[in-house]
């Protein structure tokens, strides 16, 4: 419960996006991929600690929560077991990191120690990312582009302009998951002076921000098309379309819990379908270049 399983395709789009462009480009090196893809799962789990952990030392997380339960705040595990448990994903994933840092050299470095100490300053700290307005650019940043050129980094130790375009949809898709959780607290954030970005836009704002998420994820696929990049199989994730139109539909009903909680689950399975099918289709693009 602690470590939201729900949540979790957050971790794996990314790294199936980075994986397939180097599959593209003739890269592709298993175990890197696979200590890229434990190294996210870690890092995803470490900041649902954290988030858990600092949101009930703060104050933030009060009894009428809309949202799933929170360990801490039920009483269910200790504050202190949560911050431990915390601080043990990190350490693991740091584990990873060392393998990762010397196949992929200081870059990768560089990335490992600035996604852990963001995921602790995302709700921790003396200026909490997520309290500032700022959560929604860290997500895109980090478990998009970061994500998935370090994913790409790892097996072909390069970077491309085509690299960080692929990188965009999911980073922009996991966005939109952090969406729905803050427009779905965006109450309880407000009493608690937890200014996310829902809070200083507005509801109608944030559902606003949402949809264009799931736009601008959809247009990507399309753009490399028309600009030669990928061929037509790269157009695989516009299947999901009907599902992110039910979400958008979802979330401009009543901000309740259940079905907010609801979008939420369905945004992250739409993360990760697109990303399978885009990865997909970003293989058979390299494999299968006559259509």
């Amino acid at each position: 419960m602690a470590a939201r399983p729900k949540t979790l395709p957050a971790a794996i789009a990314p790294v199936l996006v980075g994986t397939a462009m180097a599959i593209h480009d003739g890269a592709f090196r298993p175990l890197p991929a696979l200590a890229a893809l434990l190294g996210s799962l870690l890092l995803q789990i470490g900041v649902n600690l954290a988030n858990d952990y600092f949101d009930y030392v703060k104050g933030v997380e009060q009894p009428d929560r809309k949202g799933p339960i929170r360990v801490t705040q039920a009483g269910l595990i200790p504050p202190k077991q949560v911050r431990n448990g915390m601080i043990a994903t990190f350490v693991l994933s740091a584990v990873i990191g060392v393998y990762l840092i010397i196949v992929g050299g200081w870059p990768i470095l560089a990335i490992g120690v600035a996604s852990i100490l963001s995921a602790l300053a995302y709700s921790g700290g003396p200026f909490p990312l997520a309290s500032h307005g700022l959560g929604d650019l860290f997500v895109f940043i980090f478990f998009g582009l970061s994500a998935v050129c370090g994913t790409y980094w790892v097996q072909a130790l390069k970077l491309s302009t085509l690299v960080i375009l692929t990188a965009v949809p999911p980073g922009l898709l996991i966005t939109a998951i952090l969406v729905v959780n803050n427009l779905r607290d965006i109450e309880q954030d407000r009493r608690a002076g937890k200014n996310t970005l829902a809070v200083i836009l507005g509801e109608t704002e944030a559902r606003v921000e949402y949809a264009m998420l799931l736009l601008a994820a959809y247009l990507i696929p399309v753009s490399l098309l028309a600009a030669g990049q990928m061929k037509a199989w790269v157009l695989l994730p516009l299947v999901t379309i009907p599902l992110g139109i039910q979400l958008v539909r979802a979330i401009t009903g009543p901000n309740e819990g259940p079905p907010m909680n609801k979008a939420l689950a369905g945004t992250a399975q739409l993360a990760l379908f697109y990303s399978v099918l885009f990865s997909l289709g970003i293989v058979l693009s390299a494999l299968v270049p006559s259509l």
